[in-house]
């Protein structure tokens, strides 16, 4: 009996020692996927770069004040920007047409009487586009201009009546003299409007009793 003590103790022995192998053995792969599934999981990093906003375009800069004029269709046309607002006139003696809108990213858009209208960039010193009137359009390129070359107007009340003028004046090409239209309007009835000096456009003028003032075009209402 006392022989058997020491074999019945190595043998437990023995058989705790493969036990805890087997655990060994069986918890080692058990780890490794452990490591693997962390390293192939996505990280959040509070440091990464958020990605690139995306790409505005940019606003073409439009003039807060500047007048144009050319001549068109026989006749010309002046352009007045003012403070995100402008205003055209065209006239060739008979016929006159006023138009009004926006400027805004180097462009002006104006809308007159029916279908009329004008548009145009604003660039390089000048307004390019198309004037549309009477069912039929013309392409034009107005330079800047200085006064006395511009937009002028004026208006007059006569007999409970009210009288509208526009006037265009435009340096000649050669420097010798302006170019020079303009019609006073009153109800249905269109007469030429009264010639303007050139040396002083603001002068009063006169249709036959009424007196006119001529204006710059200083706002846009």
């Amino acid at each position: 009996m006392s022989r058997l003590g020491p074999v019945i103790t190595l043998a437990a022995g023995a058989v705790l020692f493969a036990g805890l192998g087997v655990a060994s053995v069986t918890a080692t792969p058990a780890a490794r996927e452990t490591a693997a599934a962390a390293s192939a999981a996505p990280t959040t990093d509070a440091a990464t770069e958020p990605p690139p906003p995306a790409e505005t375009a940019t606003a073409k800069p439009t003039p807060a004040r500047a007048d144009y004029a050319t001549r068109v269709k026989g006749g010309l046309l002046a352009i007045s920007v003012r403070n995100g607002k402008a205003i055209a006139y065209f006239c060739d003696g008979r016929t006159e047409a006023w138009f009004k809108g926006r400027a805004a990213d180097g462009t002006i858009d104006l809308e007159g009487f029916g279908e009329a209208n004008v548009t145009a960039a604003l660039g390089g010193g000048k307004a390019a586009g198309e004037l549309a009137l009477g069912g039929k359009t013309w392409d034009f390129s107005a330079p800047l201009v200085k006064k006395p070359s511009g937009l002028y107007r004026a208006s007059a009340v006569v007999r409970g009546a009210q009288i509208k003028a526009g006037w265009i004046m435009l340096r000649r090409p050669d420097g010798n003299g302006f170019y020079q239209v303009g019609l006073a309007v009153e109800g249905e009835k269109k007469t030429p409007a009264p010639t303007l000096d050139t040396t002083r456009p603001n002068a009063p003028v006169r249709l036959g009793d009424t007196t006119l003032y001529p204006q710059d075009i200083e706002e846009i209402s």
